[in-house]
């Protein structure tokens, strides 16, 4: 089979980390990847064909024009620091295949192998009973138990025993069959939410992943998103209760006076 991978640039960095996301509930991990490529400035540097993993399933029509069938990307992009003593490759595919999916992880774990990563991270949603007001905590997996106490340093909560749904936890499973370190951080989502983006969970996950890797990063305008978010959020709780009240409430109606005249006679 022809080589899918695509690398326009190969940099050969001493000591990179990689971030790999797919979407996923509220888009935690989506968000947080496309914020990290526009605030660090990120090179686009490479992709993976996308023939050999998705099948388009129907075409845009744009001012009663049919557009040509597009296919999902998933591309890679690099950044180093001023110091070029850290990098980071972060990869973003638009959509998780129906199938092939162990095939598609394979080739983006095959570029961290050629980038020498040494060690692979991935962003997904913890999906519980939290009100979206609350502060989201973020919760972790990892590789080794030695990165669950480094995870514990950063006061990442710890469940014990969870499951990581798609390509953002199955990347971490088959970098872990290479003898990849890999490390998965999960942003708190409210249960009744889950179709919802949620910027906050992301930036949650953002904090706690820059200082891991010891990265300055601006998340002024991420934080003012969630925000943002939360008063959409306050705005649709309300509604959605008053639509309740309305429908499961039985009203009460003042009595008429002739009625209670009646009654006495």
């Amino acid at each position: 089979m022809k080589d899918p991978i695509k690398l326009y640039r190969q940099p050969r960095p001493k000591n990179c980390f990689m971030l790999a996301s797919w979407p996923g509930i509220g888009d935690v991990s989506l968000t947080a990847a496309k914020y990290l490529v526009e605030k660090l400035n990120a090179a686009e540097i490479g992709e993976i064909e996308p023939v050999e993993f998705f099948e388009p399933v129907g075409v845009a029509v744009k001012d009663n024009l049919v557009e040509s069938p597009r296919f999902p990307e998933s591309k890679f992009y690099y950044w180093q620091s001023a110091g070029r003593d850290k990098s980071l490759v972060i990869f973003i595919g638009e959509e998780q295949p129906g199938f092939k999916g162990y095939e598609l992880v394979n080739c983006v774990l095959d570029v961290a192998e050629r980038l020498k990563v040494v060690r692979v991270y991935s962003c997904a949603a913890a999906v519980t009973r939290i009100h979206h007001s609350e502060e989201m905590k973020v919760w972790g997996a990892a590789t080794t138990s030695g990165l669950v106490d480094e995870l514990g340093k950063h006061n990442v909560v710890l469940r014990g025993n969870l499951r990581i749904a798609g390509l953002n936890g199955l990347v971490l499973g088959m970098a872990k069959e290479r003898g990849m370190e890999g490390i998965c951080l999960l942003g708190e989502v409210p249960a009744y939410a889950t179709q919802i983006a949620n910027p906050k969970a992301s930036l949650a996950v953002l904090r706690v992943f820059t200082k891991m890797l010891g990265i300055t990063l601006d998340l002024t305008e991420l934080g003012h998103l969630a925000a943002q978010v939360d008063e959409e959020m306050d705005t649709i709780a309300k509604r959605i209760t008053a639509e309740f009240i309305d429908q499961f409430t039985e009203p009460i109606w003042e009595q008429d006076e002739n009625e209670d005249e009646d009654e006495e006679d």
